[in-house]
Formats: C-alpha cells, sequence, structure tokens
C-alpha cells in the first residue's frame, strides 16, 4: 500500500470513529428522552389510576343524592300535612307522623340533615335570603326572621339551600 493510499484509510478509518461517536451519543440522549417519557408515562397512570379511586369513592358517598332530592319533597308535603291536620283525624295524624319520622331517620342514616336555621345568623353558603325586613332594636341584621323552605345538607355537601327570610339593618 502506498503512502497516499495508507493516509486515505486513516482518514476513513477516523470519519467512521468520528460517526460511531456521534451516533453513539444520539443513541444515549434517545435513551435519555425514552427513560424519561416512561417515567412520565408511570407517573401518569399513577395519577389517573388515584383519581379513578378518588372519583369512585365520590361517587359511592354521593350516589344517592338524585334519590334524596326526590324524597325531600314528600317531606315538605307529609310536615305541611301534620301542620294542617285537624285534631279529630287523630289516627290520619299519627300515620303521617310516624311516616314522617321513618322518612327522616332514613335519610339521616344515609348522611342527609336539615340545615339548622334556629337560632343563626344568615349564611349565604347553607341559605337562599328570598326577602329582607327592616329589623328593629330586638332583632339583629343578619338574622333570621322566617324559614320559608327546609335546607338540607348531603354529607358536606348542599342539596337544597334553606329559603329564608333576613334581617336588614335600618338606614
Amino acid at each position: 500500500m502506498s503512502d497516499e493510499e495508507e493516509s486515505n484509510s486513516t482518514i476513513d478509518d477516523e470519519e467512521t470513529e468520528i460517526t460511531d461517536v456521534e451516533d453513539s451519543e444520539n443513541f444515549e440522549q434517545r435513551i435519555k428522552e425514552l427513560l424519561s417519557d416512561l417515567q412520565y408515562a408511570k407517573a401518569e397512570t399513577v395519577n389517573v389510576r388515584q383519581r379513578g379511586l378518588r372519583d369512585k369513592a365520590e361517587a359511592i358517598r354521593y350516589g344517592a343524592s338524585n334519590l334524596a332530592a326526590r324524597i325531600i319533597p314528600c317531606i315538605d308535603n307529609l310536615e305541611m300535612a301534620l301542620k294542617n291536620s285537624e285534631s279529630d283525624n287523630e289516627n290520619i295524624t299519627e300515620g303521617v307522623r310516624m311516616t314522617l319520622s321513618k322518612l327522616k331517620s332514613a335519610l339521616s342514616a344515609e348522611g342527609i340533615v336539615r340545615i339548622e336555621t334556629e337560632d343563626e345568623k344568615f349564611d349565604p353558603t347553607k341559605m337562599e335570603a328570598i326577602a329582607t325586613i327592616p329589623s328593629g332594636e330586638e332583632i339583629e341584621p343578619g338574622s333570621i326572621i322566617e324559614v320559608v323552605e327546609v335546607g338540607y345538607m348531603y354529607h358536606d355537601r348542599v342539596l337544597r339551600a334553606a329559603r329564608v327570610i333576613v334581617a336588614e339593618a335600618l338606614q
């Protein structure tokens, strides 16, 4: 082999080495990217699984809210029937009272409770003020004067806001 051929062969070998080094660096970079993508995918899978479990738990906890929303007006009607019942229909009154009691205890067992309004201040997170009446000196502004419609909570959510009349400050 001549000096010139040997020199060309050396140059080819160096170019091949340079190409191999560049390919190796590219492969290493690509491996790092793929490992990063894999870690991201694993983390996303864990997040999706946790979100699914959280959604399932919430669905179980609040699953009966539609049923409760349909039953609450029945309770209102039974309470109104008791309020307006005549004293000579004692058997009917007692039957309504027992039915109402069972309905309330069934709802309470499921986590559905009345929003307390007795001796309470107006709470806009649980109540809806349908009217305001100027308060005198004996009534503190923001106090509930009358409950027009009872409200209910389902665990920590408002199922139906209490509709109330609130005292306002005199101007």
